[in-house]
């Protein structure tokens, strides 16, 4: 891997700025500018759309376009008390009085950034806002997205338009292949860890380079999802015969390609190499603390007392496909919580009809419907003081599943199975050695 400064100034465009010159109806913008964009696609949840609807109320008008607006009650959902029930109503009510068809809760729910790129609502080329830090998903798919205050996403409810100041951008040129038992969750939590948490403040993190057609589009999607815990404004990735498969197959609008110019301008480039990176865990407190698996297991080892494998970020069948490939014929240690959650209704669907369901279950292992639930300290799996995660999710700020003095450690779902099993973090390759050595002795 290496690291380099780049300052020859160009007019030419990253991937990112030439989506938003298209969207405000420019031949270009330069970073640092200031502009109002139009919106392709205005997302919400049961947190953060509640405000929003207020202060939209305010304003005495109607949506600009109820075929453009999303309404997800992902986070509380199943509503665990009475303010989040009332908060889905005010939703629901909403939805129904601004004829938002777009309106997704019990079994069309699914958390939201994996039900959005599912069901086709976004496709390459828009730009998208969501009053959720991890809207910027959807670079994944060559889109431009990122997170907003709900004040913002009244507003652009409201006009269908939204400011932006222009991002600088960091190129991240990516070679070679993963080896076996590494993801794109790897891969985000050692960039991650090489430029720290604000490593990419309010810049474009824009990956591309051969290496790109190894990764999976749930690969993009989990490293794109973590840009912003680097401080980035978006993530986005190049389109490719992949992204444009994956669109055509969920029924996505045709993509509208932008591919950066040559000699285009970055404030950084990075070059990775695949075949380099490591299972990867971030330790408490941060993102960035991070640390590969062979470094943890020469010292000690960390125990733990909950195993939760889902989120916006791993929720996805092929997550799930690797956790049950680790889970199969194997229990959950004693006392380790081992908490599934597949991202979406379609999802659950295609794991129960696999069988995977089964495996879970038959591992120790709770299954859940859709929902954010544990990731954010919502419900579904809440640390008491004291009590160890490891987590498939995005972020272990201080108390964010729980208990302020709880852990919580970022993995990929192979090594959140591994770990289930033995009872502390674990290279999910010691367990393929634990099978091909009990094959041998038979």
């Amino acid at each position: 891997m290496t690291d380099t400064t780049r300052t020859t100034k160009t007019t030419t465009m990253t991937m990112t700025q030439k989506i938003l010159a298209a969207h405000c109806n420019r031949d270009s913008v330069a970073a640092g500018e200031l502009i109002l964009c139009d919106l392709d696609r205005v997302l919400g949840n049961d947190i953060t759309a509640p405000v929003a609807i207020e202060e939209f109320r305010r304003m005495n008008t109607s949506v600009f376009d109820a075929q453009r607006i999303s309404l997800v009650m992902d986070h509380f959902a199943p509503n665990k008390d009475i303010k989040s029930a009332a908060n889905c109503k005010l939703c629901r009510d909403f939805a129904t009085e601004q004829g938002i068809e777009g309106f997704y809760d019990g079994g069309e729910m699914g958390i939201e950034h994996a039900l959005l790129p599912e069901l086709g609502l976004v496709t390459a080329g828009d730009v998208v806002i969501g009053a959720d830090s991890h809207t910027c998903t959807y670079g994944a798919l060559g889109a431009f997205s990122t997170g907003v205050g709900s004040t913002d996403m009244a507003a652009a409810m409201a006009i269908g338009k939204a400011w932006f100041k222009v991002p600088q951008a960091i190129k991240v040129e990516l070679h070679g292949t993963l080896q076996p038992w590494v993801s794109g969750k790897d891969v985000i939590l050692t960039l991650i860890g090489m430029i720290g948490v604000d490593g990419a403040l309010y810049q474009s993190l824009e990956f591309s380079g051969p290496g790109v057609a190894a990764l999976t589009i749930s690969d993009r999607l989990c490293i794109c999802n973590m840009a912003i815990e680097a401080g980035a404004k978006n993530g986005i990735f190049v389109v490719d015969d992949a992204t444009r498969v994956y669109l055509q197959e969920h029924g996505a609008k045709p993509p509208r390609i932008n591919a950066a110019d040559e000699g285009a301008e970055y404030a950084r480039s990075i070059t990775i190499d695949l075949s380099s990176i490591q299972p990867t865990v971030a330790f408490p407190h941060l993102p960035s603390n991070t640390c590969t698996l062979d470094q943890i297991e020469v010292g000690e080892r960390i125990h733990l007392d909950q195993s939760f494998i889902g989120s916006c970020t791993n929720g996805r069948l092929e997550d799930l496909i690797i956790a049950a490939e680790i889970l199969k014929g194997r229990k959950v240690a004693k006392g380790v919580r081992t908490i599934v959650i597949p991202a979406t209704p379609t999802v659950y669907l295609q794991a129960l009809r696999m069988g995977l369901l089964e495996i879970f279950i038959e591992a120790g292992a709770l299954v859940s419907a859709p929902t954010c639930g544990p990731c954010l300290g919502g419900h579904m799996g809440i640390l008491a003081a004291g009590e160890r995660a490891v987590a498939t999710s995005n972020r272990n700020f201080v108390g964010r599943m729980g208990h302020v003095d709880s852990e919580v450690y970022l993995a990929s779902p192979a090594v959140a199975a591994a770990s289930a099993v033995t009872g502390y973090i674990t290279h999910p390759a010691t367990l393929a050695q634990q099978v091909e050595g009990e094959a041998g002795a038979r």
